[in-house]
């Protein structure tokens, strides 16, 4: 469906698509040594700039909480984040195109077994600032204390647990999975303390861009284009129908 002179203006004001990429989860995007973009949130970038007939114009983040940050400063159309009730505030969001778990890692001699064990006195959490996992550990955490890194992306939060000896870090399975396959004395725990559901989202009050998009991201799940963007990327993850 092609959109309208509406949508289109509220979709790209500038002229152009410019799309924040958080690129502190490397399930959603990867840069290589030579600055190359690669990943889903790129390919669909590039998919909905083709529709629109506009040239898409990447402005990367080191992690979530950097993009949500940048959300009333007009630099970016289209974002990529975790649904959150603090961010659903200043966000119009589609349905979720990818989902991921929140989990925990310790280290191999941790008498934490399971993801129930952690929400006790004197349990520290590292978590990445700002990171969707961070904003749900704060609703939900009575009894740990949560310890947090500058931002949500990468290693951060990994480095900050090493570095304070903490007992646990909360992070993206997916990410916390490979530093744990490289450093053996690290292990994952036992479930997940979430579900992560990644979506597409314009800054709040762009309705007609918020409905083209919710129905392009549909057709982008059930077309199977996300599914194999994550395969291109080397990437796993689940496709909600």
């Amino acid at each position: 469906m092609s959109p309208d002179d509406a949508t289109l203006k509220d979709l790209i004001p500038t002229g152009r698509l410019r799309a924040a990429i958080n690129l502190g989860n490397s399930v959603l995007a990867q840069q290589d040594a030579a600055g190359t973009l690669g990943g889903v949130t790129v390919d669909l970038s590039r998919e909905l700039a083709k529709r629109l007939g506009v040239d898409v114009e990447f402005k990367t983040y080191p992690g979530a909480g950097k993009v949500f940050e940048d959300v009333k400063s007009n630099v970016w159309d289209i974002a990529f984040v975790a649904i959150e009730p603090v961010r659903a505030a200043e966000i119009e969001f589609t349905a979720a195109y990818v989902i991921i778990e929140g989990t925990y890692m310790v280290q191999q001699d941790s008498p934490l077994r399971e993801v129930a064990d952690v929400d006790k006195p004197g349990i520290r959490i590292a978590a990445g600032g700002g990171s969707a996992y961070e904003l749900y550990l704060t609703r939900t955490i009575k009894n740990a204390t949560i310890v947090r890194a500058s931002q949500g992306g990468g290693r951060a939060m990994i480095e900050l647990f090493l570095k304070e000896k903490l007992e646990v870090v909360a992070g993206v399975r997916q990410q916390l999975e490979a530093y744990a396959k490289d450093h053996p004395e690290m292990r994952i725990m036992d479930g997940a303390f979430m579900e992560i559901r990644q979506a597409m989202g314009v800054p709040k009050g762009r309705t007609a861009a918020a409905r083209y998009l919710a129905g392009f991201i549909d057709e982008m799940k059930t077309s199977g284009f996300v599914a194999d963007a994550l395969t291109r990327s080397k990437q796993s993850a689940k496709v909600p129908t």
